[in-house]
């Protein structure tokens, strides 16, 4: 079992960054990888961006953020980092961290890939 908790959201102007930070606790040595995933009101999850735990592969980039955020994390801390730069309302959403701990390799992009989520943190973008 893994135990996900994100921190770091808030209220920022447009143009501005964030950093979210999702510290795991369990099993988290033997993760396969970890994403961000985020979801706006009325619209479905998303992943954002994702990470092979053990080696630190970017796997996955949604295009939206391309260029602006940067996935990463210190696995002797066992903490994910979401770097998020230059945002735009469309950025608004709740922003969950999730854990692969038993579904193996795949398409990493899918919600069905993970089978460990945090409650999500709230990130506002005010134009």
């Amino acid at each position: 079992q893994v135990e996900l908790a994100e921190s770091g959201g808030g209220l920022v102007q447009a143009g501005g960054s964030l950093r979210l930070s999702c510290a795991a606790s369990g099993r988290a040595a033997s993760m396969y990888a970890m994403a961000w995933f985020r979801q706006a009101p009325g619209k479905e999850r998303e992943c954002v961006a994702s990470i092979a735990w053990t080696t630190g592969d970017s796997a996955y980039y949604r295009d939206s953020v391309k260029g602006r955020f940067t996935i990463s994390r210190d696995n002797t801390k066992n903490t994910m980092f979401l770097q998020m730069n230059s945002l735009n309302p469309e950025d608004t959403a709740v922003y969950y961290c999730a854990a692969n701990l038993n579904k193996g390799w795949g398409n990493l992009m899918r919600p069905s890939m993970y089978d460990y989520w945090g409650k999500g943190t709230q990130v506002t973008v005010s134009s």
